[in-house]
């Protein structure tokens, strides 16, 4: 079944260039950071090298601005991972591989979902995260970086404990996730959601996306999550403006998850 597409990317949308220009100048503007201010890229629900996701890598490759994949190790084949490789391999720096939950499916029996909620025991729990860095490690290897992502961007307390225990470095969810982080495993948090959007209107949705990345610049950490699933053509023109934009503004400096926790641990 299709991923569904935000209203927003169905609107045919003229004035991209020109509406990221005044929103991106204007929060900078407002900051008054002599920095740059930090810019991590986060796709989600990676391991199928499909056309949008090849799209995807394409785009990133030509700017060379590094993109961070939290993979579902249960989706991931050697004849997917050896694709990725092959797609990837022209500047492979760029790119983060990490983990993304066991299967992405769902355990809580009522609530919001989780794969790794209060509803599992922590042996559940652990035999699941643990088969899924097995798995990727052993299909990736040295691409492998042992950092992980929980499908939904939420997870228990007793997960985090596992994944810290397990050697999980860094975690990456959703701006305000709880619980929070636990010691010497940081949280690289996203606060811009480009497409796993639920606004009614398309104009809601916009006016949404554009005050996120305005905040994002105002907090002094912009981290910005795809789902390459969701996009469409006009999703694609969004995200090939807004990494234009944002480096001709030359205000901005681009990580992906190993950098940034590579840079955690070194402070």
């Amino acid at each position: 079944m299709p991923s569904p597409i935000s209203k927003l990317w169905k609107h045919d949308y003229h004035d991209i260039k020109m509406d990221l220009d005044r929103c991106l100048t204007a929060a900078l503007a407002a900051t008054g950071r002599q920095r740059p201010i930090p810019v991590f890229f986060r796709a989600d629900d990676v391991a199928v090298p499909g056309k949008r996701f090849c799209k995807l890598v394409d785009l990133f490759s030509r700017y060379e601005v590094p993109l961070s994949m939290s993979v579902v190790p249960t989706w991931l084949t050697e004849r997917r991972w050896k694709s990725i490789e092959r797609l990837c391999n022209k500047n492979f720096k760029l790119w983060c591989f990490y983990q993304h939950g066991w299967r992405h499916m769902n355990h809580e029996p009522s609530g919001k979902k989780q794969e790794f909620g209060p509803a599992r025991p922590i042996a559940e729990i652990e035999h699941d995260l643990v088969r899924g860095r097995d798995r990727l490690m052993s299909l990736m290897r040295d691409a492998f970086f042992p950092a992980f992502t929980p499908p939904w961007n939420r997870c228990s307390k007793a997960a985090l404990t596992v994944l810290r225990a397990s050697g999980c470095k860094a975690i990456s969810r959703s701006q305000g996730a709880a619980p929070p982080a636990l010691t010497g495993m940081p949280d690289f948090q996203v606060n811009v959601d480009l497409h796993t959007r639920k606004e009614q209107t398309a104009a809601l949705g916009w006016k949404n996306l554009y005050a996120e990345l305005a905040s994002s610049i105002g907090d002094g950490f912009c981290g910005i999550m795809i789902h390459h699933q969701r996009m469409n053509e006009n999703a694609l023109t969004f995200l090939d403006g807004l990494l234009e934009k944002m480096l001709t503004l030359n205000a901005f400096c681009f990580y992906h998850l190993k950098n940034l926790t590579e840079d955690y641990h070194e402070a």
